[in-house]
């Protein structure tokens, strides 16, 4: 009975100090590059770890990096509890961007009705680019690994084209779109950083997910699937059905990542704004265990990392890709074959 009862607390630690280790090396490997490669070791070390903190501008824009880093690793966290991987995050992320975008315009006589409308049909159309892979997957058994890569990249010079093309404002020298109308924009947080009532949105979500996951029938059945496919099955699953819905929920969450950056933060869609997003949300959901209240730490670590380079970049001699290094060094210690169980808390197998 007792070993039933702190089973749960056994795996729930042995995850966390799965991902503090793999952490920790990551820190370590920052460290050590600096020692290394800066002529001021002492210096880039002070910027990159309390860079963030030292003024509310940097602060706010911290904590600004890391609400698409939850929402996305909410996306890859969902396909992933359901037993299947979204690669597809890059181009569903800046396709629901620009579709909430080019939506908030033409739905502006509608007010705040019209903005959330926008939202979602930005969050829609991801979904649908994603639940593709999920057809394919179900109808003939095409590995949804290799479609949604495949998927997104193609989207992204789709809407580099209608961007640039069809849908440039003229009167910006940017790459970009015209903005959406101001009543939209999210009210901002801790000015004059960009930080704004997104960051509601994607703690929201993660507490939405985990509700979902945990007490829904439906979640309940992407859980089962993703624990083993022919059990759940054999239970009366419908696995299919689950695999279209599970990967349309995951590029809709993508999808909502690129709603939120453009209307909380850019209020435009600008040519490839949100590169490499996906992959970084691919690392967030990583580090989380795939559990979605795990992801506002790692979303807030990353996005910390992110920030801290950038300020020991302004100030001192090394270049903003020891970020590139840190999550370098954390997908090859969390996708190992060694750490995965830990990792993932004992459910390094997927089926």
């Amino acid at each position: 009975m007792l070993p039933a009862l702190f089973a749960p607390l056994k795996t729930g630690l042995r995850g966390f100090l799965g991902a503090a280790a793999v952490l920790a090396a990551a820190l370590l490997a920052l460290v050590l590059l600096a020692a290394a490669l800066s002529e001021t070791p002492g210096r880039t070390l002070y910027f990159f770890f309390a860079g963030p903190f030292l003024n509310v501008f940097s602060f706010g824009n911290m904590l600004n990096g890391a609400v698409p880093l939850i929402l996305g690793g909410l996306g890859v966290s969902l396909a992933m509890q359901a037993g299947h991987l979204n690669l597809g995050g890059e181009g569903q992320v800046y396709s629901g961007a620009f579709v909430a975008t080019v939506a908030a315009t033409a739905l502006a006589p509608l007010g705040h009705l019209g903005g959330i409308a926008a939202v979602l049909a930005g969050a829609f159309f991801a979904g649908a680019a994603a639940a593709v892979s999920g057809f394919l997957k179900a109808r003939w058994g095409a590995n949804e690994l290799i479609t949604s890569f495949l998927l997104s990249r193609a989207l992204v010079p789709v809407v580099n084209y209608f961007v640039t093309g069809p849908f440039l404002d003229p009167e910006t020298n940017l790459q970009a779109t015209a903005r959406i109308p101001e009543a939209f924009w999210l009210p901002r947080i801790l000015p004059p950083s960009n930080l704004s009532a997104a960051l509601f949105v994607a703690l929201a979500a993660a507490l939405a997910a985990h509700a979902f996951l945990r007490n829904a029938r439906l979640g309940y059945e992407l859980r089962m699937a993703g624990s083993g496919e022919m059990f759940a099955r054999c239970g009366g699953i419908d696995t299919a059905r689950n695999a279209v819905l599970a990967m349309f929920l995951s590029g809709a969450l993508h999808g909502l990542a690129g709603g939120m950056m453009v209307f909380g933060a850019f209020h435009r869609t600008v040519r490839e704004f949100s590169a490499g997003i996906g992959w970084d949300a691919l690392a967030t959901a990583l580090v989380a265990g795939f559990r979605p209240l795990a992801l506002v730490p790692s979303g807030l670590f990353f996005a910390w990392v992110s920030s801290g380079a950038r300020s020991a970049m302004q100030n001192s001699d090394v270049t903003f890709e020891i970020a590139s290094v840190a999550q370098a060094v954390v997908l090859f210690l969390a996708t190992s074959a060694a750490l995965r169980g830990a990792f993932q808390g004992g459910r390094g197998r997927r089926k």
